[in-house]
């Protein structure tokens, strides 16, 4: 039975001291969703039987087939909380279920983040890149360590073996908050011995932390339990002859003695649950008996794992001790905003939007963020699901809704419509509710119209946008669909127009050659998305070609001419070179670190200390592409010419142009820097328009590359995989026979399990999985993850050589001419 109504959660959502918005994030199989299942089972809405066995949040048919949280959850819960005697604190958990690519859209509307670890298999390739994530967001971390029964059931360890184990987790994750953690944001490391990292088992719904044992045992001695609770932790140990305590374990009397996390916590745990699970119910009763636990006479007939959880959830129960964690140590959103808005909004930040984000007004300027489109039982609506950082939105409010595109001042991507109806999201259904105030998260009905993806919404006119999100994958698998019937084609269009809307990672385009693809961040991301696309948003039956890999054309050198076009009209002369960016500025510019926006000075100052760039030339960058964003750079190195200014927008389309299909298949561009070194140009306006210009300088462009030794780059997974010592021989095997490269094998300390890391090239990776499991026997487990970019050997425009076999494969594919551009198609001579 729900223990809460509607009236209450909103009742509550204008204590903004007493809301806290995270999300649960983890590496695949961790524990996520049976973590979250003891949440929903105090706050009623499961019930404790199913709760680990029910994973209410996956709401998908294929969720619950594959046993993985595809997309994010949102639930809003309620829960008194009086633990320390206070005044009735009730709390109200935007809780968000995880996969990694619907996580960034997660993050962005929470304060604070569960990071759960795997107590065997430690921090792995997932926990990294999602808590590097939160770190960019400005996301509070507090841990939770998983699946402890295991060490204490299967692998047997004893409780010095598992406070060792524990040290190394918490270290692990220590040293990644620490690599990427901003300076505003005070100290985020975490600490067992002051409450911020549980112990647990998800699956069985029971976890402690050193909290929660300080306040069991000063009950018991009459201590102060702040006092205990730093002594639960770390080299103390209690010498019981004396009693004192001490930094090392020989006692007065000269004997060794344990120390307290393992003879007060540790212990206990280990002999209860030993004693349970081998039937020894004298030593179990007397315990029960002792700790004060009271069976119901349906719970005592009960034996082995269903006894122990039984038991355990009853002494030690995780949502008590969770939510704990949660409420101490995470922020509100009153404590959040205040260091996330210079992060998140774009405008001024002395304006009274900004000023309101900070101090979480709720009479404010509105301001909302929509961070996702998650689909209605009405087929083809969306709610638009998002989070209120200024002021109040309500049902039939007017509001402006502008789109990623949009421009303060402007007309274009705003739209000024009234807000249909406000709802509260749990899990799989919803809940009308009148209005919702800042620092809470809510869904929008009649908005997804307007926008495709995310957008921000306020009543304010001088409002600027939250800025976008930044994904850390990339689209680098597509698949040509198109529909069995081809009377169905407007039926995928609009099919596809749907799917592009809900998943913020998937790419939607139709090519030249009329087919329609559909691009995402791996084989299982596709597959994911045409299944909803031919089940639910195009409800038609497609072919599918096989899955496609994305490349990009670069260079490797500088251009071995300068290679000069004229216009059509033969009275504009350019001349320019290309030459290839430092190795790891691409990356830079992809992960935000230069971009456009840059201010000029401090962008140039950047480029100069960290990419050796001469200073004059970073300060006489045009534009980068495609989409005025990419990985590649056009500058401006003539000198005394005239009339450059008013060639420059043309010259600015044109670079758009061809950064977006290079000269060798029509593949985006990377890494390419070209400059313009001259111009003779007509003295008439009229002669040297953007029809004369955008052709001459995309012929240019391509004649920069094909004479800079062009070469085509593959996107490359890292991949983490998990198999037994005894199977690792299969696994370098299937590498092997996979173009793959092994960076580094780690054994996990205390098991028989060995880590491989390696890099796998994506066009490689279809069927890998069960190409692995059919080397190693199903004992191995693989994660892939996007990881970079890398340069395929061999020259594409040498004939017969095996890139340039791809490069014309990819033309016949595209339904361009099959045989390479010659040179003098794009140089001319004077």
């Amino acid at each position: 039975m729900v223990n809460f109504s509607v009236d209450q959660i909103r009742e509550i959502m204008d204590k903004q001291d007493n809301i806290r918005n995270m999300s649960v994030i983890a590496h695949v199989d961790h524990g996520k969703s049976t973590l979250t299942d003891s949440l929903l089972c105090k706050a009623g809405i499961i019930a404790s039987k199913v709760a680990g066995d029910a994973r209410a949040t996956d709401t998908r048919e294929d969720e619950k087939e594959r046993g993985i949280t595809i997309k994010s959850t949102g639930v809003s819960l309620y829960y008194e909380y009086d633990i320390y005697e206070q005044q009735d604190l009730r709390k109200v958990f935007d809780q968000l279920d995880r996969f990694p690519r619907t996580l960034t859209a997660a993050l962005r509307v929470t304060d604070g983040a569960l990071v759960v670890v795997d107590c065997v298999e430690g921090v792995c390739v997932q926990t990294e890149t999602v808590l590097r994530q939160a770190m960019q967001e400005k996301i509070k971390p507090v841990v939770m360590v998983n699946k402890i029964d295991r060490a204490i059931l299967e692998l047997k360890h004893d409780g010095e073996t598992m406070y060792q184990n524990f040290v190394r987790v918490v270290d692990m994750v220590n040293v990644i908050i620490n690599t990427y953690q901003q300076e505003d944001m005070g100290d985020l490391l975490v600490h067992p011995e002051l409450g911020s990292v549980s112990f647990g088992s998800g699956k069985e719904c029971w976890a402690f932390s050193c909290t929660r044992f300080a306040r069991i045992y000063a009950n018991k001695f009459k201590v102060e339990p702040l006092k205990l609770q730093e002594r639960l932790w770390g080299d103390n140990y209690f010498d019981a002859e004396g009693k004192c305590w001490r930094k090392d374990n020989i006692s007065g009397s000269g004997k060794a003695m344990k120390r307290a996390f393992v003879a007060f916590i540790m212990d206990p745990i280990c002999k209860l649950a030993n004693a349970v699970m081998e039937g020894n119910m004298d030593v179990a009763n007397k315990m029960f008996e002792t700790l004060g636990l009271k069976l119901t006479q349906e719970e005592a007939k009960l034996e082995g794992k269903h006894l122990l959880k039984a038991v355990m959830s009853k002494w030690i129960n995780a949502a008590d001790t969770l939510l704990e964690m949660i409420v101490c140590h995470l922020p509100s959103p009153r404590k959040a905003q205040k260091y996330r808005t210079s992060y998140l909004y774009e405008g001024p930040q002395d304006d009274a939007i900004a000023q309101s984000m900070r101090e979480c007004n709720p009479k404010g300027p509105l301001i909302m963020y929509v961070s996702k489109m998650v689909p209605t039982t009405d087929r083809g609506r969306f709610f638009a699901f998002g989070r209120v950082f200024s002021g109040t939105i309500a049902t039939g409010q007017k509001v402006r809704i502008m789109g990623a595109n949009y421009k303060v001042g402007k007309k274009e991507d705003l739209f000024e419509k009234a807000i249909q109806r406000t709802v509260l999201m749990m899990a799989s259904r919803v809940e009308y509710i009148p209005d919702v105030p800042c620092g809470n998260t809510v869904g929008l009905v009649g908005v997804d119209q307007y926008l495709m993806k995310t957008g921000t919404i306020s009543d304010h006119p001088d409002c600027h946008l939250i800025r976008s999100m930044k994904y850390s994958v990339s689209p680098v698998v597509r698949v040509a669909v198109q529909p069995k019937n081809p009377g169905d084609l407007p039926k995928l269009v609009d099919g596809l127009k749907k799917l592009s809307k809900s998943d913020p990672l998937v790419l939607c385009t139709t090519e030249e050659s009329g087919q329609n693809v559909v691009a995402g961040c791996g084989e299982l991301h596709v597959e994911i998305c045409l299944n909803d696309l031919e089940k639910d948003f195009a409800g038609i039956e497609l072919i599918k070609s096989d899955p496609i890999v994305s490349y990009k054309e670069t260079v490797s050198a500088t251009s071995n001419i300068v290679c000069m076009s004229k216009s059509p009209n033969k009275h504009n002369r350019i001349y320019a070179q290309a030459t290839p960016l430092h190795e790891n500025l691409p990356d830079a510019i992809e992960k935000g670190q230069v971009t456009p926006k840059d201010e000029p000075k401090l962008r140039a100052k950047a480029l100069n200390e960290e990419y050796d760039w001469d200073k004059d030339d970073a300060l006489r960058i045009w534009t980068f592409g495609p989409d005025n964003s990419g990985a590649n750079i056009l500058m401006d190195k003539t000198s005394g010419v005239q009339y450059m200014n008013e060639l420059r927008e043309s010259m600015e389309s044109a670079w758009q142009w061809s950064t977006k299909e290079g000269p060798l298949c029509e593949e985006n561009q990377r890494g390419i820097r070209v400059n313009i070194l001259d111009c003779v140009l007509h003295a008439d306006a009229i002669h040297r328009g953007g029809g004369q210009i955008i052709p001459t300088a995309r012929r240019l462009y391509y004649a920069c590359e094909l004479t800079a030794q062009p070469r085509l780059q593959e996107p490359v997974f890292l991949a983490e995989i998990t198999a037994p010592n005894d199977a690792t021989g299969g696994v370098y095997n299937c590498l092997n026979t996979r173009r793959g490269t092994v960076i580094e094998e780690e054994q996990v300390a205390g098991t028989p399990l060995s880590v491989v890391r390696a890099h796998l090239p994506v066009a490689e990776s279809f069927g890998f999985t069960a190409h692995l499991r059919g080397m190693t026997q199903g004992q191995a487990f693989p994660q892939c993850v996007f990881d970079h970019w890398a340069i395929v050997n061999g020259n594409p425009l040498e004939a017969g050589s095996k890139v340039n076999d791809l490069v014309l494969s990819i033309r016949k594919r595209k339904g361009i001419k099959v045989q390479l551009p010659d040179l003098n198609e794009y140089l001319d001579k004077l």
